[in-house]
């Protein structure tokens, strides 16, 4: 059984103000299980301008066996850290944040923290995003009548992908935006809210990262008539879109970069990185020469790009298009080139013209591993990251056959593809090495922000997840995705139980017309059942988040709020667990959500959980108690 211990999150339990100005005061709340301790006193340690400051609280008062704590914090700086520090009778100190209960004194970066910024707007935490990846979702009768572009290979929709160069970005099958018209019901029916569309810019290849433009809709996907039609059918059916914008780099047919190219001091020069007298080399991203970088000490390109009134940024985000925000390729990347930093002055620029021209509008940043120093509230409303979440439960609940692939050169691989790293294929990890990745890279992130950090098992840059998954493995995964910290992310075609052993292969085409085959149903059906899971119970998009018990086969934890808790089972290889007295209080009235478990409440208040791997269970019981003031 594991311990009670004292709990702290962002959440509205415990925070009286997650979107606070400078100045304000706020009162933090410290749950204690009753009978711990005693204690002494109970304080908070802020760090505000690098110089400690601290805080007394007070115990308010007791509910379902939780002794409750307060405190004032003053917001003095943008991120504002603190920490609790808990004084036994006995003279021992221990320190709470986001990372645990500690003996020693604690990191800085791993306090829990609040932002002095524009919150997010509120329907991203009731979102379950759909990631569509425009050339292999439809293709609608109108696509027939554009001829095939100067770069493409042609390929029918039942063509394997070609994942060798230069099939790998240059197969072209065709989808377009009339196409994901035509399959907006099927967001629908699944119970999606959120489309994400990589980039629909002109380019020359099958992923459009390398855009020729970012003043128009590609001709081959419908052009901007259609891009706009798409996105009132999307928010007649309550759907929103975002796009999908690199500014890292242009691609080389670029307009900007084709009026520099071999021509030195030409208006545009500035936007990029020219490295001699001719302008023609030049930096690019990670030595590709089609994607060259940009250079954000412009301050023209700044204009052009983020902060005039007609730039790129704002033009889509405003009617006819009026999209619902952005996710920004390779923001990780965006203004870092070795001695220069502009990344922090750059995601700025975007938030404030964002929160200019459309405050209700999301900002993602794709930040693919280590994200934290990024995701300080500042800029990204959250992430495209992997570490805290993906990877890990790729390493707990894969089970690789050893089935062969092909890499982009032709090479024939056997260990399989994980995330471009070269450790030998998918690391083995249990349930425990989960819950420790997803604690190691968030700790270090404001929980307002954690919240909004996408959390796909796979995208249009990654294998799929049920390639290697372990039998019986996916209904786990997707449950996770659904009720841990942050936004579901359910990449096209999953729900088809389509696989692909690396990123491209995983771009597949959307085999419509199958809905009704035997395995393909199941899969829909699980992915409806747990889509819906999610949006049917608004504490897991923003309540607070308690670890009951890990160990290598099983995770159990709750998301709290004041009107309800939900309970989450989640193990691979079966689960057999005693929970401790107090751990779960009104765990009798549990009403079994979903899955395939057994809760058992006994009269000391301790509770039984039993299920036999692999499983994911999810039971709704009353909200948390929490004592009034005084």
């Amino acid at each position: 059984m594991s311990a009670l211990l004292p709990h702290h999150d962002g959440s509205p339990l415990h925070v009286s103000n997650d979107a606070p100005v400078l100045g304000e005061v706020v009162t933090v709340r410290l749950r204690v299980p009753a009978g711990y301790g005693p204690l002494r006193a109970v304080r908070t340690r802020s760090n505000p301008d690098h110089e400690p400051e601290w805080t007394e609280a007070a115990l308010v008062g007791s509910a379902d066996g939780w002794d409750w704590w307060q405190a004032p914090v003053t917001v003095r700086n943008p991120r504002h850290g603190y920490r609790f520090v808990l004084v036994h009778e006995d003279g021992t100190a221990l320190w709470l944040n986001q990372s645990g209960l500690h003996r020693g004194e604690t990191l800085d970066a791993e306090d829990f923290a609040l932002v002095a910024n524009p919150a997010p707007p509120a329907w991203l935490h009731e979102s379950v995003m759909y990631q569509v990846f425009p050339d292999r979702f439809a293709r609608s009768a109108q696509a027939d009548s554009h001829p095939t572009p100067d770069w493409a290979i042609p390929a029918k929709w039942d063509d394997p992908v070609d994942p060798v160069m230069p099939g790998r970005s240059q197969q072209f099958y065709g989808g377009d935006i009339p196409g994901i018209i035509e399959h907006l019901d099927h967001l629908v029916e699944l119970g999606v809210n959120l489309l994400y569309l990589t980039p629909v810019f002109p380019a020359a290849s099958n992923h459009r990262y390398d855009a020729s433009s970012f003043d128009a809709v590609d001709p081959l996907l419908g052009g901007d008539e259609a891009y706009i039609r798409l996105i009132e059918e999307a928010h007649a059916r309550g759907i929103r879109v975002i796009g999908d914008l690199t500014s890292n780099h242009s691609g080389d047919r670029h307009e900007w970069f084709q009026a520099a190219l071999g021509n030195p001091g030409a208006e545009t020069e500035d936007y990029y990185y020219f490295t001699d007298d001719g302008n023609t080399q030049y930096e690019s991203w990670l030595g590709t020469p089609t994607l060259p970088k940009f250079d954000w000490s412009s301050e023209q390109l700044r204009e052009r790009f983020v902060t005039g009134a007609d730039s790129i940024v704002a033009k889509w985000l405003k009617p006819p298009y009026s999209i619902d925000g952005w996710r920004v390729d390779v923001a990780n990347m965006t203004g870092r080139l070795g001695e220069i930093d502009l990344n922090a002055e750059v995601r700025r620029l975007f938030r404030e013209t964002m929160l200019r021209i459309n405050p209700d509008a999301i900002l993602l940043g794709e930040s693919t591993n280590d994200a934290i120093s990024d995701l300080q509230g500042d800029g990204w409303h959250g992430a495209m990251t992997y570490p805290s979440f993906t990877r890990p439960l790729w390493g707990w609940l894969s089970e690789p056959d050893g089935t062969p692939y092909l890499t982009a050169e032709g090479e024939e691989r056997t260990e399989p593809w994980f995330f471009g790293q070269p450790i030998g294929g998918i690391p083995r990890y249990t349930a425990r090495d989960l819950a420790s990745a997803v604690v190691r890279f968030t700790a270090g992130i404001p929980w307002r922000v954690r919240l909004g950090n996408m959390q796909p098992l796979d995208t249009h840059d990654t294998g799929r997840f049920a390639t290697n998954a372990a039998p019986g493995a996916v209904p786990v995964a997707v449950g996770l995705s659904m009720t841990l910290p942050g936004v579901p992310v359910v990449f096209a075609g999953d729900e088809f139980g389509l696989t692909g052993a690396d990123g491209e292969a995983s771009r597949t085409p959307i085999p419509w017309g199958s809905e009704s085959d035997a395995g393909v149903a199941e899969r829909l059906a699980l992915y409806r059942d747990l889509v819906g899971l999610r949006r049917a119970h608004p504490v897991l998009g923003t309540g607070g988040m308690r670890w009951l018990h890990v160990d290598d086969e099983t995770l159990v934890f709750v998301r709290e709020g004041a009107d309800e808790r939900v309970l989450v089972l989640a193990t691979r290889g079966g689960a057999d667990i005693e929970l401790v007295p107090g751990a779960l209080p009104g765990a009798a009235t549990a009403e079994m959500l979903i899955g395939d478990a057994t809760l058992a409440a006994a009269s000391d208040g301790a509770v039984m959980l039993a299920a036999e791997g692999p499983a994911f269970a999810a039971w709704s019981l009353p909200g948390v108690a929490v004592p009034s003031e005084g």
